[in-house]
């Protein structure tokens, strides 16, 4: 058994959060959400979401709600904007009134709960009438690219591994899979799209050492390996990966973004600050 952790801001910010960032920023100005609004970025981990919120939306307020106490105090340490709060919470039972937010936004977490439906009707629940909910999850299937090489070297050197490769356990980080996970829960005029970014590693070191960090399924899974069955994983990786002449590794990281509009006529007037 792989334990995964999630608990170490500064070792998941080396893995993917750094990436999350960048694929954060072109999520938010999708969503078109007017200057102004509160936001409730549920999951908010090491607040790369929220950051992006405060730097592009200019939004009122942002509260963010996680359940990791050492995630959120990375959190809290990187962003220091006055308007931007974070609390301890579950997706499933978010702490906080119904209709209280304009827009309720999630990040590379959904399909890490363990029931994502309930997490959407959260967010459905403290979203005002007419606001928005969205979320965004890494593409594993194919456009998340630094972690596709990972497992298809796993699995080529270990089947079993086939079993914690994320594109095969979250079938909900498909356009589809979103789409009809926000439909069932009521919201309206729901879309799905796709957001790209460059993953650029100065070289093999910069690729692999975020894997020794412990934080995830793939970094939880080398944690789990012998020294020389992680030696064997490491040299087939570095096979595989494409390579420039300086020696960098220029990848992409995609991620699916759905999103959709709470419906008039069933929510709850907005509750009172």
């Amino acid at each position: 058994m792989v334990a995964e952790v999630w608990s170490a801001g500064d070792a998941y910010e080396a893995y993917v959060g750094r990436w999350s960032r960048r694929v954060a920023k072109g999520f938010v100005r999708g969503l078109g959400v007017p200057g102004g609004a509160r936001w409730l970025d549920a999951g908010c981990g090491t607040g790369a979401l929220t950051a992006a919120i405060l730097e592009v939306a200019q939004p009122a307020e942002v509260l963010g709600v996680d359940t990791s106490e050492g995630f959120l105090a990375g959190a809290r340490a990187r962003v220091t904007d006055s308007r931007a709060g974070f609390r301890g919470g579950d997706m499933r039972a978010l702490p906080v009134p119904a209709g209280r937010f304009d827009a309720v936004v999630s990040g590379l977490a959904l399909n890490f709960v363990p029931d994502p439906g309930l997490a959407v009707a959260e967010q459905v629940r403290v979203a005002a009438r007419g606001g928005t909910v969205a979320a965004y999850v890494w593409d594993y299937a194919g456009g998340m690219a630094m972690i596709r090489h990972f497992w298809d070297a796993a699995i080529a050197l270990d089947p079993a591994a086939a079993g914690l490769d994320e594109a095969r356990r979250f079938p909900l980080c498909r356009p589809d899979g979103l789409r009809a996970l926000w439909t069932r829960a009521g919201l309206d005029g729901v879309t799905v799209r796709a957001i790209r970014t460059v993953t650029a590693f100065s070289g093999y070191d910069d690729y692999w050492r975020p894997f020794l960090g412990g934080q995830g399924p793939a970094p939880g899974y080398v944690a789990s390996l012998s020294e020389e069955h992680r030696r064997a994983l490491r040299e087939s990786l570095r096979a595989r990966l494409p390579a420039a002449p300086d020696g960098s590794i220029p990848l992409t990281a995609g991620a699916w973004a759905v999103r959709g509009t709470v419906r008039h006529s069933t929510h709850r007037e907005r509750s009172s600050p």
